[in-house]
């Protein structure tokens, strides 16, 4: 027997009382802080211009004016964020100058847009749409309350007027003819009728006027879209040169793997050949011994070439995939390994994240065999959506004795290198006595090979 459970859908209106108290705490702690805020970063200004001309300590207050309305200004989009709003992305303080001394530091300051813009935002701006706000939401609240409630205190309606009554005024209006009524009780109904239209439409006007903050606060206290190619710009040099190290560290690899392996068999090769040809008329036997000799090298060197030719491109990798590829690498691990894979299907992963996550997981694998003193480790494959992009996610966990860290000249630096080299990222959780788990983040495209979406 089965049950259907059916989803009432949410109602929109008390959806918005789900927001309303937050909203309403920060229209009303807002002024205050708002009132803070314009006292303390005018008064700097106005000192800081009134003090320019002796010793430049106007000039240096002038900087304190400009991190003062910083402070403010976070203050206020941490606020409008805890109300609910979506997050403003916060923008760069500075830039390469700043490391270039004090010079440097004071040029990124002062040519730093953004340290104005908060700056206007505290003494004019956000000050006068704070002051907007408080008492829009101060009165809403504040005429909605007193005509709920005033009649339960008073019992009748004060309105300023004994010769005026708002029972009165308002059945008149509408021509209602009033005489002889008792005005008190029906200034009472009339008060606590509009009492409960300005509670009820409470949701509405602080909705309204925090959202007036938040798009004053995106146009002012926000990143622009030149911080953001800029951070792109620089996180691809990084990436860059952690590509070209990375592969300037393989080829070196490489090169120290054929200078101790293939190349050392046939240069004793060559030397087999060289003394089978001597002893070929004099001494058969010995000729015969090492030719077979000569085989057996030439079998090796063949065999220890295909092996390093899968550090440029395995060729399951490119035949039957990742996972494949991967099984492979784990059945021939020097420690008992076990691989796991939830990638979603179907899932068409971009070369260069193959490649990175084979070489990850081999080589991961080979420091385990090297350093960890492990009794199994195990490989993990699986997808994540984090800060707005899917990323695979390729684990190695071991059960050593932990202490692992990424050091110059060492393995996991050159890991770090590879994964940084197509934009991704290495975490490392290696507590002493273990366990290690090794993470690499590499990024996927919004949309795979083929045109559709990456589900994840």
């Amino acid at each position: 027997m089965t049950t259907d459970t059916v989803t009432k859908p949410h109602n929109p209106y008390w959806q918005l009382w789900r927001t309303t108290p937050k909203e309403l705490l920060y229209l009303i702690v807002g002024f205050p802080i708002a009132m803070t805020g314009f006292g303390v970063t005018i008064s700097l200004v106005a000192t800081g211009i009134g003090t320019l001309a002796v010793f430049l300590i106007g000039f240096f207050v002038m900087i304190l004016a400009l991190y003062v309305g910083r402070g403010f200004g976070l203050a206020h989009v941490n606020l409008l964020e805890w109300t609910g709003r979506a997050r403003l992305e916060r923008p760069d303080w500075q830039d390469d100058r700043a490391a270039t001394g004090f010079g440097g530091w004071l040029s990124a300051t002062l040519g730093n847009a953004h340290y104005w813009l908060y700056l206007l935002h505290t003494t004019i701006l956000g000050f006068i749409l704070t002051i907007i706000t408080w008492t829009i939401s101060f009165v809403w609240l504040t005429v909605g309350l007193t005509g709920i409630f005033s009649w339960f205190l008073d019992g009748e309606v004060q309105t300023g007027d004994p010769d005026w009554s708002l029972g009165e005024w308002f059945f008149g209006l509408v021509g209602v003819n009033t005489t002889g009524w008792n005005l008190e009780i029906a200034d009472n109904i009339v008060a606590f009728v509009v009492g409960l239209i300005f509670i009820a439409t409470l949701p509405f006007v602080t909705r309204g006027l925090v959202m007036t903050q938040w798009w004053l606060a995106r146009g002012t206290l926000t990143a622009f879209k030149s911080d953001g190619l800029r951070r792109e710009v620089q996180s691809l040099e990084e990436s860059r040169g952690a590509a070209l190290s990375a592969e300037g560290h393989s080829l070196r690899r490489l090169e120290r793997d054929i200078h101790d392996g293939p190349q050392q068999r046939l240069v004793r090769l060559q030397m087999d050949l060289a003394a089978a040809e001597r002893q070929l008329d004099t001494n058969p036997d010995k000729a015969r011994q090492l030719l077979t000799e000569a085989q057996a090298q030439s079998a090796e060197a063949l065999e220890e070439l295909r092996a390093l030719s899968r550090g440029f491109a395995p060729p399951l990798l490119l035949d039957r995939g990742l996972v494949a590829a991967l099984e492979s690498v784990a059945a021939r691990a020097a420690v008992p390994t076990t691989l796991t894979s939830e990638l979603p299907t179907p899932l068409v992963l971009p070369g260069e994240v193959e490649r990175a996550s084979y070489f990850v997981v081999a080589e991961l694998l080979t420091n385990v065999a090297k350093h960890a003193h492990a009794g199994h480790a195990s490989v993990q494959l699986l997808t994540e959506q984090s800060d707005g992009r899917p990323w695979l996610l390729v684990q190695v966990t071991d059960d050593g004795q932990g202490g692992a860290a990424v050091l110059a000249d060492h393995g996991l630096a050159g890991i770090e290198e590879r994964v940084r080299g197509v934009g991704g990222r290495l975490e490392i959780e290696s507590p002493a006595g273990g366990p290690t788990t090794v993470t690499a983040r590499l990024p996927l495209p919004k949309l795979s090979a083929d045109r559709a979406p990456v589900d994840l």
